[in-house]
C-alpha cells in the first residue's frame, strides 16, 4: 500500500512564500505538471508539483490572484528533476516563456539505460513498489476543489525522483552514459523553448486525407472546421465533437458520391449530433458548394530534400546497417542513436553528421564503415 508524503497546497500568495523560501535554500526542484488539455480546447496548466529541500508543495496555478512571478524568477535558476519533460516543459514555455536552466529527465535516463518500461508509473512500481492510480492520470485537473485522492497522486509525481534520479544516475555512470543523457537533456530543453506549434491551414488533412479526391477534400475541410468552431464555442477537445474516423467517413462517403442528406441520414449524424446538426449540415452544403482548387495548398516540397538518388539510398541502407549493429553491441534501442530521418539527412550530407546528431550519437557512428570505408565494423566497448 502506497504511504501518502506530506504536502502543502498552494493557493494564495502567503502560501506560497515557504516555497520560495525553499527555492532559496535549494540547488535543485523536482518539478511535474497537471493540466485539462482532456477537458477543454485550449490546455491549461492546472496544478504545479513541487518537490525542493525536502518538502512537497502543490501549486493551484488557476488560483485566483495568485501571484507567481517570483517562483518562475527562482525557477529559471535551478536544476531540474523531471520525468519526460517535454510536454511540461512546452506547456511552461507557453504559459510563461520559461526556460529551464538545466535538467535531469529520469525518462530520457532510463531509455539510455535501455529499459523496456520507461513510463513513470513502472519505474516507481519496480523501484519503490509504488503504485500510481491510473484513473488520475486522466483526471479534470481544471475542477475544484481538489480531491484527496488527485492530491495524493499529484504529490508522488514528484516525491520519488531524487531516489529514482540517484539510482540511474548509479546506472548510467556505470556505462559511461552521462555525458550523453546531459545532451538528451538539453536538447530538449532547447526543442521545448519553441513551444507548440502554431496554428497549420493544413491541420484539416487528416488520416487517409490524401487518398481523397476534389468532394472529399472540400467536405473534410468545411467539417473539419465545423468540428473546430464547436470544440472552441463548448470548450472541449475537438475529439470530444467527433473523431477524426467520423470526419473521415463522411469525407470518403462524399467522394463516392453521396448527398449531404443521405450522409446525414445513414451515419446517424442528426441524431449523434441533434444539437449541432443543422450547422453541421449547412458545413456539409459548404463542402459541396466549394471549388476544391481554391483549398489550402499542400506544402511545396522542399528544394533542398529532392528524393535520395540511388548512392544516396545505398548510403542510407549501410548506415542503417552500421547503427544496427551498434546499437545491438551496446544493447540500445537503435533510433536513440539515428531515426530514419536523420540517416536519410546523413546519407545526403555525410560530412554534416555533426550537424544532425548530438556529439555521443555521432561518435558512435563517425568510424563506421559506412562513414569511413577503410574502416573495419567495430563496436565501441558495451
Amino acid at each position: 500500500m502506497n504511504a501518502t508524503p506530506v504536502y502543502q497546497l498552494v493557493e494564495t500568495s502567503a502560501q506560497l512564500a515557504p516555497l520560495l523560501a525553499a527555492l532559496d535554500r535549494s540547488e535543485e526542484a523536482s518539478v511535474d505538471t497537471e493540466a485539462d488539455n482532456l477537458y477543454h480546447y485550449r490546455t491549461r496548466v492546472c496544478l504545479l508539483q513541487f518537490l525542493v529541500a525536502g518538502e512537497i508543495y502543490l501549486v493551484d496555478v488557476l488560483a485566483p490572484g495568485l501571484d507567481l512571478e517570483p517562483l518562475w524568477e527562482r525557477l529559471a535558476k535551478k536544476h531540474l528533476l523531471m520525468h519526460g519533460s517535454d510536454f511540461d516543459l512546452r506547456l511552461l514555455h507557453d504559459l510563461r516563456g520559461f526556460r529551464a536552466k538545466s535538467m535531469f529527465d529520469t525518462m530520457l535516463a532510463a531509455q539510455l539505460l535501455n529499459r523496456q518500461r520507461v513510463g513513470l508509473a513502472a519505474l516507481l512500481e519496480e523501484h519503490f513498489g509504488v503504485t500510481l492510480d491510473k484513473g488520475s492520470q486522466t483526471a479534470n485537473w481544471s475542477k475544484r476543489p481538489f480531491t484527496k485522492k488527485l492530491l495524493d497522486y499529484a504529490a508522488l509525481d514528484v516525491f520519488h525522483l531524487p531516489k529514482l534520479r540517484d539510482i540511474l544516475t548509479h546506472e548510467l555512470a556505470k556505462l559511461d552514459r552521462l555525458e550523453w543523457l546531459d545532451q538528451q537533456c538539453q536538447r530538449q530543453i532547447d526543442n521545448a523553448a519553441a513551444g507548440f506549434p502554431g496554428n497549420d491551414e493544413n491541420a484539416w488533412r487528416i488520416g487517409r486525407s490524401e487518398r481523397l479526391h476534389s468532394h472529399g477534400l472540400a467536405v473534410l475541410h468545411a467539417i473539419w472546421h465545423w468540428r473546430e468552431e464547436w470544440a472552441r464555442k463548448l470548450d472541449v477537445p475537438p475529439f470530444k465533437v467527433t473523431g477524426n474516423d467520423l470526419l473521415m467517413k463522411i469525407a470518403e462517403a462524399a467522394d463516392h458520391g453521396s448527398t449531404g442528406q443521405a450522409i446525414m441520414e445513414t451515419t446517424n449524424l442528426g441524431r449523434r449530433h441533434e444539437r449541432l446538426a443543422s450547422s453541421l449540415a449547412a458545413a456539409l452544403e459548404a463542402g459541396f458548394a466549394r471549388d476544391p482548387h481554391t483549398l489550402p495548398r499542400r506544402r511545396g516540397r522542399n528544394p533542398d530534400l529532392q528524393p535520395l538518388s540511388a548512392s544516396e539510398l545505398a548510403l542510407q541502407d549501410r548506415l542503417k546497417a552500421d547503427r544496427d549493429r551498434v546499437a545491438a553491441h551496446i544493447q540500445l534501442d537503435p533510433t536513440l542513436i539515428a531515426n530514419r530521418a536523420q540517416l536519410a539527412l546523413i546519407a545526403r550530407a555525410p560530412g554534416k553528421l555533426d550537424e544532425f546528431l548530438l556529439p555521443w550519437q555521432a561518435d558512435l557512428l563517425r568510424h563506421e564503415p559506412s562513414l569511413n570505408p577503410s574502416a573495419s565494423p567495430e563496436v565501441p566497448p558495451a
